[in-house]
């Protein structure tokens, strides 16, 4: 059995950076990742001819956690593409404009949805401290739309705007959670959108994440799947499926929130955070990498919410073939691996594209994550993240699901792994541990 002052369980952004925070601390720490590679729900990898980014991708100026990593590395960030064409279809019509005939359709109805942004979240890195969020956060992003009253045109377009930010169903997202993206980003929606889609990371995610666990004096193990976790007053006992055994005194579970309960932990942890898990995210869609034939004009395309791609934009232009790149809500109707199905998808969204090849990652259908990037249901703010939050004795959860500001970015995950890694820092250094609370209320 090996041992250590801490564990730290997942190899995503959130797991590599409380590692490397403990062990450059002078912390032993061992880091555990079920998986055969590091980055968690971002994966670069060679598809198509090129590097292509099967995950999470985006990086901004506005998130501070990951632009002070990129800087501490020398690490740029590169603009994603200028567009000069806008396509949308709404109630089976095709429209075709200009990207900023695009966006003044959107201005209007997204500056009503989210003008209440601060009011709600005045202090945005701190979504719990204005009590009136309990009184809108049972409140569904698509309820919210529907009270707008809106031209039907530019209803429909919000409402497919929305789904390809949750990744998932509007009928089931929060409104909150949109209303903290928007506060994040200075209650400017249109700087929440350049968030979500501008700025990619020079090298690729592999390269930042790389560059943490170089930085990290940790010991990393791959293909280790944790089967069980048992803590009690005297450390926390780690099992593999493999029957593989680590102790450690503290333990940072750096897990998706949708697999925590494959995990056998003793004491179980509470039953607002296994209901909480039980539940998962709204994230449990479709990303989508299409090459076409031909050297096609660089554009971005919105269609229906309900359609398997209701988005797609041209994101590599090369000789005779572009690169497109596609979202949808439903994991369960695009198969990343069908060439067929991804011509279908096309002709109803933009017609008279060749597909030649596709390429893909079904994150809803990987047992090691359960869904995409982590958007929330409602009422998941103020019934469940403090909760979530909170430490059960020797485990402290982190991950982007959990973070305060930037939840479902990067941002998220090293933001939650600092505070992870400050918290079991402090334990380890006061030689005690936070005793096993009882867990707050939920109901």
């Amino acid at each position: 059995m090996e041992t250590s002052d801490v564990i730290v369980i997942g190899a995503g952004f959130a797991g590599l950076t409380a590692a490397r925070e403990l062990s450059r601390s002078g912390h032993s720490t061992m880091l555990l990742e079920a998986k055969d590679r590091i980055a968690g729900r971002t994966h670069l990898a060679e598809r198509l001819g090129r590097n292509l980014e099967l995950g999470g991708t985006w990086v901004h100026w506005t998130q501070p956690y990951v632009w002070a990593e990129m800087g501490r590395y020398g690490i740029k960030a590169l603009p994603g593409p200028e567009f000069t064409k806008a396509l949308w279809a709404v109630d089976g019509q095709r429209h075709e404009g200009t990207p900023e005939s695009l966006m003044e359709l959107l201005d209007g109805p997204n500056r009503l949805l989210l003008a209440d942004s601060r009011r709600y979240f005045p202090m945005p890195w701190s979504p719990l401290d204005n009590p009136d969020v309990a009184d809108i956060d049972g409140l569904t992003l698509s309820e919210a739309i529907e009270r707008l009253e809106l031209p039907d045109d530019q209803r429909r377009l919000l409402r497919s705007f929305w789904t390809l930010n949750f990744n998932g169903r509007l009928d089931q997202a929060a409104y909150t959670q949109a209303l903290r993206w928007c506060a994040v980003a200075s209650g400017d929606w249109q700087l929440m959108f350049e968030a979500c889609a501008s700025f990619k990371i020079d090298g690729g995610t592999h390269r930042l994440a790389e560059a943490i666990l170089a930085d990290s004096t940790a010991e990393l193990r791959l293909n280790q799947r944790v089967s069980s976790i048992d803590q009690d007053d005297q450390q926390v006992l780690v099992t593999t499926e493999a029957g593989k055994q680590y102790a450690a005194r503290q333990l940072i579970l750096a897990l998706p929130l949708s697999v925590l309960n494959d995990i056998d932990i003793q004491p179980a942890l509470s039953p607002g955070k296994k209901e909480a898990a039980a539940r998962g995210q709204v994230g449990r869609g479709a990303k989508l990498w299409v090459k076409v034939e031909g050297r096609q004009e660089r554009f971005v395309a919105f269609g229906p919410e309900s359609a398997a791609l209701n988005f797609v934009q041209a994101e590599y232009i090369d000789h005779d073939t572009t690169t497109l790149v596609c979202f949808g809500p439903d994991a369960g109707a695009v198969d990343v691996q069908d060439v067929a199905g991804a011509q279908r998808h096309l002709d109803a969204l933009v017609p008279g594209l060749t597909v030649l090849d596709v390429a893909g990652h079904d994150w809803v259908a990987d047992e090691h994550a359960r869904s995409t990037w982590p958007m929330h249901y409602t009422g998941y703010l103020t019934r469940y993240l403090a909760e979530l939050q909170r430490s059960e004795g020797r485990i402290r959860l982190a991950g982007s699901d959990f973070a305060n500001g930037w939840g479902g970015f990067i941002d998220g995950a090293l933001e939650s792994g600092l505070d992870a890694a400050r918290h079991a820092a402090s334990a380890l250094g006061n030689g005690a541990t936070s005793p096993l609370q009882a867990p707050a209320a939920v109901g």
